[in-house]
């Protein structure tokens, strides 16, 4: 079968300091990601082996766990190319009037990112997402995660607000941890996935309405 594997991290361990530390971001990578990719492999090879017996009565622990450990597997492949050691300002171009077109400006952009972090419940995520349907940007929480996300949002930049992404050196100051993760941001890469996110049509132009309120048939402007 096809097997998920870790990828390497694209800098040095210690290349994110003073904003992350390399301790943290060693086992973070290693520990944290590493466990996703094996349970999802573990979790793919339980689902063969169940079909290959006709055995389908432990197929919900099996999508779970699937669903859990691949989604932490992705989110974490997009968070290491999100930050960069030369990161941080802000972006340009298309992306940058999309920010500003959907979110008014880029300041109200970035206090809605940290807001969307820090008011999650539990372990999970905060997301940058574009929506194929209405092609507007959004943030979004994921809790865990996979749970409560909004079905075919295209996650740009993502946030991990697990504690194990920031408590060796913030402590109980995540805000902080939030705010020191604007230094780091690589823009050329949410750029990249958004120039890819936007070309994914679903093919249901008859989901959304125009701002006449007849059934829109493009991408807004």
């Amino acid at each position: 079968m096809t097997k998920y594997t870790l990828p390497a991290l694209p800098y040095e361990t210690g290349a994110l300091e003073p904003h992350i530390s390399a301790e943290i971001m060693e086992l973070h990578h290693d520990k944290h990601h590493g466990t996703y990719v094996e349970g999802a492999n573990r979790a793919i090879e339980a689902l063969i082996a169940a079909r290959a017996k006709d055995d389908f009565t432990g197929v919900a622990t099996l999508e779970r766990a699937l669903a859990f450990n691949v989604s932490g597997h992705i989110l974490h492949s997009i968070f290491w190319r999100n930050l960069s050691p030369g990161g941080g300002g802000r972006p340009k171009g298309e992306l940058a009037r999309a920010i500003e077109r959907d979110f008014g400006s880029f300041n109200a952009f970035q206090k809605q990112m940290i807001q969307t972090a820090s008011t999650i419940m539990g372990s999970g995520w905060a997301a940058l997402v574009l929506d194929p349907i209405s092609h507007r940007l959004g943030t979004t929480q994921i809790h865990d995660h996979q749970s409560e996300v909004t079905q075919a949002g295209v996650p740009l930049l993502v946030l991990d607000a697990w504690e194990h992404a920031y408590y060796l050196q913030y402590r109980t100051k995540k805000a902080d941890y939030f705010t020191a993760l604007w230094n780091l941001w690589n823009w050329e890469d949410v750029r990249e996935r958004f120039a890819r996110a936007s070309e994914v049509d679903l093919g249901l132009d008859n989901a959304i309405l125009g701002e006449a309120g007849e059934p829109a048939t493009a991408a807004p402007a």
